[in-house]
């Protein structure tokens, strides 16, 4: 296996992108996305979901050149012929579920077609995607071996190591988080986590196996799932004992080996779609996982929950209903963050609509044309003035800093409801 090293990352986006710009401080890295406006605004510096700084993009780009004498740098391209050059290939393309909450494989698959191209003797793939266990040797590793002509652990070498991008969060970057590594031989995963331990400060812990790696990585969102589930479940018994959740909360966290989770929406792109990866291969084992899927369906309740506990609300207030104007606060799955990637906050807007309520959404992190073009709605300008006056209830769906300090009062021909428990509590009606 060759020891001088050029990386081929295929996949731009949340996770692909920081990796690359930290292997890019030591390496020789192709950034592949097959995205040509991801790709155009990366090359000029421009980094839209926010998780690279402009200034530390421009540092480590090079030009996209076919050749280059550079040491080390990033070129992003949507040229894959670039990637003949690598040596090692890190796959970071998502992983999502469709409408029926099934795995969608399809863009794995893609890129291993892709790698398998160039794929060359000694040549090691890396797959960061989040799957259920044995994704990567029964899925992948055939495509690569069926493409390329190549034999597994003879010719190429795989590795898996999760990724543990937090969307947002600027303490726990990528060379911030410990990362768990692996590969298809002892001697494979030894160099993978020797690639890794060169640019993650926080270290590594190799596991044992490739699917000992995917397991983990599964399992650590299906945990905080499972958690908030069980939160969520309170805030709905609490509610209807009129007690305030928060409150309960605070007085067991108390207790020193109390877990503190808070109710609300879970979507994103791990804890929102993990847990059915995991359901997924363990009913193909013969086992129905109950607890999982139990968590899953109550965690995607919650946005009908906020809903009709909003429309509850206003029927106590004598508010008219149908024809009403309701202002939703937030459409990100998270806040401080422009990802909108499996939003649950859509689950109460068509709840609401169903009732034919008019719902405005106003986002200032959010991308209009990204909410558009995914989830065919229309948002507020981030210019818009906004007026409470006009609405008849007005909910905070997510805890951008930009809204705590908003001045929204409730009143006898208003409903507000805080979904995150971040306003005054005496000035909302309820909260989960």
């Amino acid at each position: 296996m060759a020891t001088a090293k050029k990386i081929g990352i295929i996949g731009l986006g949340y996770v692909g992108l920081p990796l690359a710009v930290e292997f890019a401080k030591k390496y020789l890295v192709v950034g592949f996305d097959i995205n040509k406006s991801r790709v155009q605004e990366l090359s000029v510096g421009t980094d839209t979901t926010l998780e690279v700084e402009n200034s530390l993009l421009k540092q480590v780009l090079i030009s996209s050149n076919e050749q280059t004498e550079e040491l080390f740098g990033l070129q992003v391209t949507t040229n894959e012929n670039l990637l003949s050059q690598c040596n090692i290939y890190i796959v970071t393309v998502p992983t999502p579920t469709d409408k029926y909450n099934r795995p969608v494989l399809t863009p794995m698959l893609s890129a291993s077609k892709t790698i398998s191209k160039y794929l060359k003797k000694g040549d090691i793939v890396i797959y960061e995607s989040t799957v259920y266990p044995g994704v990567t040797e029964e899925e992948c590793v055939p495509v690569l071996e069926k493409e390329s002509g190549l034999i597994y652990n003879k010719d190429f070498y795989c590795g898996y190591s999760p990724e543990r991008i937090n969307p947002g969060d600027k303490e726990h970057t990528v060379s911030k988080i410990l990362k768990v590594t692996s590969g298809s031989t002892e001697e494979v995963a030894e160099i993978v986590d020797s690639l890794y331990k060169s640019i993650i400060t926080a270290g590594t812990f190799k596991a044992s196996s490739i699917r000992v790696a995917e397991a983990a990585k599964v399992i650590e969102n299906s945990q905080r799932d499972i958690n908030i589930a069980f939160i969520n479940e309170l805030s709905k018994i609490f509610t209807l004992l009129g007690i305030d959740t928060h409150e309960v909360l605070a007085a067991a966290s108390t207790k020193w080996n109390f877990l503190s989770f808070k109710p609300g929406l879970v979507g994103g792109h791990c804890i929102g779609v993990d847990p059915y990866y995991l359901a997924q291969k363990a009913q193909a084992a013969g086992y129905h996982p109950e607890i999982i899927l139990a968590g899953r369906r109550l965690n995607d309740s919650m946005g009908k929950h906020v809903a009709t506990e909003v429309v509850r609300l206003m029927v106590r207030k004598s508010l008219q209903v149908t024809n009403s104007r309701i202002l939703l606060l937030g459409f990100t799955f998270k806040e401080n963050c422009p990802d909108i990637r499996n939003t649950r906050v859509i689950d109460i807007y068509t709840e609401l609509k169903s009732y034919d309520i008019e719902v405005d959404i106003f986002d200032p992190w959010a991308n209009e044309h990204e909410v558009k073009d995914e989830y065919g709605i229309e948002i507020l300008d981030k210019n818009t003035e906004l007026d409470a006056n006009k609405y008849s209830a007005i909910i905070l769906t997510v805890a951008h800093d930009a809204f705590k300090t908003l001045n929204i009062q409730t009143s006898s021909n208003k409903v507000v409801f805080d979904v995150k428990g971040v306003l005054d509590k005496n000035s909302i009606d309820a909260r989960l």
